[in-house]
């Protein structure tokens, strides 16, 4: 689901949050609570939104409010640093990674109503003859419960749940295949001291470890990742990734693995 989901969850957030729309939208500087940010439609009336460069909050949003209303960020942390030194309004992310912004700063929260819900899928180069492959490990990783453990370890919470790790004795008969993503995106991908770790690292490494490749990871820029793999210094990019349409222009994509829901921070 795409641009039409958004709009479906703009729509319902309009006719719940209406009255406070109504009763809470201020200046872009939200500076005392009759100001404070309460609802998505607010952010039409002149606010500044922060994004990471290139994800489909970045276009979302940019098509919903204007390109003059959206700061563009090489990362999400930094946007979230801006609207706590109060140089943005709100911050669109996706939301996993922001409910870890908000654990992580008591100064903000979470608006309750949604701003879009995606599908999160693998890129590969146009044609690749690793599409069929991965497509069939991903169903199975899903048949067997191995998928399900991993979100049960980085997104459930459920007690017992361990992840993925390669077996001891797992062989790699094919080689390396290397993987582009951002690591500032957590539980997605995110560094653990000078180790990348997350979801996308441990399903990549099952995918890969049940066809036979050593997986590596490199750290890039978000919207670096498509570049990498299509000029072939890649086989293949994960880091929450949309199969959005301007994207499948330029690279194929694996079959959905992961259900994402993007959501706005906004200062308490």
């Amino acid at each position: 689901m795409y641009k039409i989901s958004r709009r479906q969850f703009l729509a319902a957030a309009g006719i719940a949050s209406l009255a406070c729309a109504l009763t809470a939208c201020g200046s872009a500087s939200s500076t005392s609570d009759a100001e404070k940010i309460t609802s998505i439609e607010q952010l039409y009336d002149g606010k500044k939104i922060g994004v990471q460069l290139g994800t489909t909050s970045d276009q979302y949003a940019a098509d919903d409010f204007g390109a003059d209303a959206v700061e563009q960020f090489s990362n999400s942390a930094d946007a979230v640093q801006a609207l706590k030194a109060g140089k943005l309004d709100a911050v669109i992310v996706d939301n996993e990674p922001a409910k870890k912004f908000v654990e992580a700063n008591d100064d903000l929260m979470l608006l309750e109503a949604p701003y879009a819900d995606e599908d999160y899928a693998i890129c590969l180069a146009k044609g690749s003859e690793l599409t069929a492959s991965f497509n069939q490990a991903i169903a199975e990783l899903k048949e067997d419960g191995t998928l399900q453990d991993i979100l049960d370890k980085y997104i459930n919470g459920v007690e017992g749940a361990t992840g993925y790790v390669t077996p001891e004795g797992t062989a790699h008969p094919n080689g390396k295949l290397a993987m582009a993503t951002n690591a500032y995106f957590p539980p997605y991908e995110y560094y653990e001291g000078t180790t990348i770790t997350g979801i996308d690292i441990e399903f990549a490494t099952a995918i890969c470890d049940k066809l036979g490749y050593e997986l590596t990871v490199e750290d890039m820029e978000f919207d670096s990742i498509i570049p990498a793999v299509t000029s072939g210094k890649f086989a293949f990019g994960a880091a929450g990734m949309t199969a959005n349409p301007d994207r499948m222009k330029n690279v194929d994509f694996t079959d959905s693995y992961c259900n994402g829901i993007q959501s706005v921070i906004v200062k308490k």
